[in-house]
């Protein structure tokens, strides 16, 4: 190899350092955190039914048929998630569980990836970016789940990343991401908006510039965020059904029992983990940002106020802040790094050659090994070899009722069934022939519905009257989810024990 081919070579290849290490450790720390994470019962299963339904029929349904209180009723959702539910189902009919992790996990880590890539080329620092990486990923933990939104996430970074790109190099390419992004995007998830919102702060802030006379050839620089967004509005008809998706969306954002029933769609509060990482990341955010010696841009404070206050009407705001805000901080942290130590005492800086010592990067590349047979350990085809704690051990997560499901379909108790309202779905996926009274598809059943399921579940006052009136027959119950009606069954001479394991319990009237 001659010596202008081997220092092409060593450009493209630099020396791992300490800073790549920042940013592989973030990354596999977010890989292995979601291929170790199981199946959770609320969502996954009836979106697997629905993408099983699709392909079995060639068509996306219109009307719900999973459950025998909400019948016939029309049903938008599906047209809605109908190309992440068919993907899902695909997935998990080639691999199974193991691969529906493998793949969700492949979509989250890309997702912060590109956020990590981002925040390097914004702060020109993969400490910096890792660190901002880390804010998101600590305010979207709780929401990594496999559920359809996982997509969007990376869409959104991928918007992103592609907005600062163009900017920088005016490669028209970046802008085919959003027409294409926009598509998928608005068939996988109501979350479409977002990236709608994103191409209005790019096209708001080029605005800006024009009116304060800022930068060079202003004009000409409207053009491409203004025909982006006109373009992946277009997009946004690409779907089932065309502009009525919004109809759709406005209605979901404002629907009463998905605001009042649903802990998720609450206010976010103290009292809980996710609340408490959010308004801690709002405060330091805020802080970051007044300290700052680069005064915030228009784009900057727009993303801080608005997507700062959906985390505070909603806790499914709080990971989209984290995704917003992690190039924001960013590209504030090296200036911010650079005042902190202009506050230190003055010494002589350590000397660090331009390429780190042989040793040092040998180090460096046994500990990146280390975390990437990590990373390889983690793989869910592994998960059983693994000493996880119980809440993370097997590919479906014990809150399932896997066994209780079985004996239903053996033992064939009469219907109709009372469950709890988390076993919902996989009975939609399990056993469709025991219809569900109520499941994760919240804004589906009536008002009146809802307050008989929270009369029963709780076995307050009035319960054995409401079974009546529904002809329940058998009752599928979660030992932490229904103690109060599980408790009342037991005492009641109509009822008797049939089933028990450690997530379920069934009881059958008395003959």
């Amino acid at each position: 190899m001659s010596q202008s081919q081997e220092s092409k070579r060593k450009r493209r290849l630099p020396p791992l350092s300490i800073e790549h290490l920042w940013a592989l450790t973030v990354l596999v720390g977010i890989f292995v955190f979601v291929n170790t994470h199981p199946i959770r019962p609320h969502d996954f299963w009836w979106h697997m039914a629905v993408g099983r339904e699709i392909l079995a029929t060639g068509r996306i349904p219109l009307v719900d048929t999973f459950s025998y209180t909400a019948a016939g009723t029309p049903y938008p959702s599906y047209q809605m998630f109908w190309l992440i539910e068919t993907a899902l189902y695909l997935l998990y009919r080639t691999g199974g569980a193991a691969l529906v992790i493998f793949v969700h996990s492949l979509v989250i880590t890309t997702a912060y990836g590109l956020l990590l890539w981002l925040g390097q080329r914004l702060s020109g620092s993969w400490r910096a970016g890792a660190f901002a990486t880390l804010f998101a990923a600590a305010l979207g933990l709780n929401d990594w789940n496999v559920r359809p939104q996982a997509v969007t996430f990376a869409i959104a970074a991928l918007f992103l990343l592609a907005i600062h790109e163009y900017r920088q190099t005016a490669r028209r390419e970046w802008l085919l991401v959003f027409p294409l992004g926009m598509a998928l995007w608005v068939n996988s998830h109501g979350t479409f908006p977002f990236g709608l919102l994103l191409l209005g702060l790019w096209l708001a802030e080029e605005s800006w510039m024009l009116l304060t006379s800022q930068g060079e050839r202003a004009w000409g620089r409207l053009r491409p965020p203004a025909l982006t967004l006109g373009a992946s509005l277009l997009a946004c008809l690409i779907n089932p059904r065309g502009w009525g998706i919004v109809n759709y969306v406005t209605g979901m954002s404002a629907h009463p029992i998905i605001q009042n029933l649903v802990p998720e769609w609450a206010p976010s509060t103290l009292d809980t983990l996710n609340g408490q990482l959010f308004i801690g990341g709002l405060l330091l955010s805020a802080a970051l940002l007044a300290l700052s010696p680069r005064r915030p841009t228009l784009t900057e404070l727009c993303t801080f106020l608005v997507f700062g206050g959906l985390g505070l009407k909603t806790s499914r705001g709080i990971i989209w802040f984290g995704i917003m805000m992690a190039p924001v901080l960013a590209n504030h942290l090296p200036g911010l790094a650079r005042e902190a130590r202009a506050l230190l005492p003055r010494s002589e800086p350590p000397f660090r050659p331009a390429t780190p010592p042989k040793r040092e990067v040998i180090l460096n590349g046994a500990l990146a090994g280390l975390l990437l047979l990590g990373a390889a350990l983690s793989l869910p085809w592994f998960k059983e070899a693994l000493p996880l704690p119980p809440a993370k051990a097997g590919l479906i997560s014990a809150e399932t009722p896997v066994a209780a499901t079985a004996y239903l379909l053996e033992a064939q108790p009469p219907g109709p069934l009372f469950h709890a309202m988390s076993f919902g779905s996989y009975l939609i996926w399990a056993a469709p022939e025991y219809p569900t009274f109520v499941d994760g598809r919240i804004e589906l059943f009536p008002v009146e519905v809802w307050r008989d399921y929270l009369t029963i579940a709780a076995g307050a006052s009035g319960w054995e009257r409401r079974l009546e009136q529904y002809g329940i027959q058998t009752l599928l119950l979660a030992p932490q989810e229904t103690p109060g009606l599980i408790h009342a069954a037991r005492n009641a001479p109509a009822w008797r024990q049939v089933y028990l394991d450690d997530s379920a319990v069934i009881f059958t009237r008395a003959q």
